[in-house]
């Protein structure tokens, strides 16, 4: 199997936004403070090699369309910096984030997906493996690195956690394709403010050096991605809420309700839906007698277990399984909440930042095998739920009340 010492470095260099930054500096929150201690958040796209175009021009193409992309997020070309009261700030100062050209032209899309574990080679394709996100006072708090393979290209990027979570790096991702297709008007743009409670006069005390991760790097880690069909977890779904599951062709059941669940639990869904799928939801239940005319979908109150719940729960049952654990010992199952919506006042569904807290689920592992799939769900769900404006804030002492 190719290792990560198979690549090579063609080309490295800094790619700047196209425009001058106006935005002003940034505080760090007290959601972001935290990351400080945590590795970049790494993430990229696996592509089959574009048969129209040479590398060179899809290189040159990449670092054009980063540099417009940049425009939009200032403080991803931006630098930590601390002042003399300990507030660490990001600085929008266009100082520009790291493109890195690769080759390892000896591994292919098979090696990467065929071996039943992550393949060590995949390390080799994200710039800042193993960097601490302190460490974005010094290094660029963004990179991209684009690998060329035998028969593909990975675009990896490591982008600093203290700056942003899950959704605001997505965003960041999904804007860099939408500029690199062509598209003149992105379609979300980011929320800059720091105007929020999650903004305080809170000090992260950080000894000398920055923070350290309170594990050992050193150890072996065996990686795995686990692939669920749609429809395996629309049965699944259906199955923790006691619904009956239809599988026959061509029958819309499957896809009203996944919507009703997007319609119900995601929050930008409700943002950008501009009523169009409330619309056919309405039509489709009212044609079916599952609404009355003068009903709309608001009006349904479904309290349903979302899809990623009731994977979660599944998940919790196979591995306390696989622990072997007395049936008394305590199992802990954690979730990342999004609290964008949950706070009061709410922020912006697009807010860049982090605004994620991780819930914790208890329950003895005798009760976790013993009862079924719904009764673990419910105790994923009842947290979910109840993880309100009030429970963020007891989440975070300095958020206050």
């Amino acid at each position: 199997m190719p290792s990560a010492t198979s690549l090579t470095i063609v080309s490295k260099c800094t790619v700047f936004p196209d425009r001058k930054s106006t935005l002003q500096d940034l505080k760090l929150s007290v959601s972001d403070l935290p990351m400080l201690s945590c590795h970049y958040i790494q993430k990229g796209g696996l592509f089959t090699r574009p048969p129209t175009l040479s590398m060179d021009s899809l290189i040159s193409h990449l670092k054009q369309s980063l540099s417009q992309t940049l425009s939009h997020f200032p403080p991803l070309a931006g630098r930590f910096n601390t002042d003399s009261d300990g507030h660490i700030y990001i600085t929008c100062n266009d100082a520009g984030v790291d493109f890195i050209h690769a080759t390892a032209t000896n591994i292919s899309i098979q090696d990467i997906l065929y071996p039943l574990h992550v393949p060590d080679c995949i390390r080799g394709f994200f710039t800042f493996e193993s960097t601490v996100s302190y460490q974005g006072h010094y290094k660029p708090i963004l990179a991209v690195q684009v690998t060329e393979l035998a028969d593909g290209v990975f675009i990896g990027c490591s982008m600093n956690h203290s700056v942003t979570d899950g959704t605001s790096f997505w965003n960041f991702f999904n804007t860099f394709a939408e500029v690199s297709r062509g598209i003149d008007k992105i379609s979300r743009k980011a929320d800059f403010s720091r105007n929020s409670i999650l903004v305080s006069e809170a000090v992260l005390k950080v000894p000398q050096g920055g923070p350290q991760v309170t594990f050992n790097e050193n150890e072996p880690l065996s990686e795995r991605i686990f692939s669920f069909s749609r429809e395996a977890i629309l049965k699944l779904k259906s199955k923790v809420n006691s619904k009956k599951w239809s599988q026959n062709p061509g029958d819309t059941d499957a896809d009203v309700v996944e919507l009703m669940g997007k319609e119900s639990n995601d929050a930008l869904f409700q943002i950008h839906n501009s009523g169009k799928m409330t619309a056919i939801l309405e039509s489709w239940l009212i044609k079916n007698a599952v609404l009355k005319p003068q009903e709309t979908v608001s009006n349904l109150q479904t309290g349903e277990i979302s899809s990623f719940q009731s994977l979660c729960a599944l998940l919790w049952r196979a591995v306390t399984r696989a622990r072997n654990l007395n049936p008394s010992k305590t199992t802990t199952f954690r979730m990342a909440v999004n609290c964008r919506h949950r706070l009061n006042p709410k922020l912006d569904p697009l807010y860049f930042g982090n605004a994620i807290q991780s819930i914790p689920t208890y329950a003895p592992a005798g009760d976790v095998l013993s009862r079924d799939l719904r009764w673990c769900a419910e105790q994923l769900n009842k947290n979910v739920v109840a993880h309100n404006d009030g429970m963020v804030r007891r989440f975070r002492p300095g958020l206050g009340k």
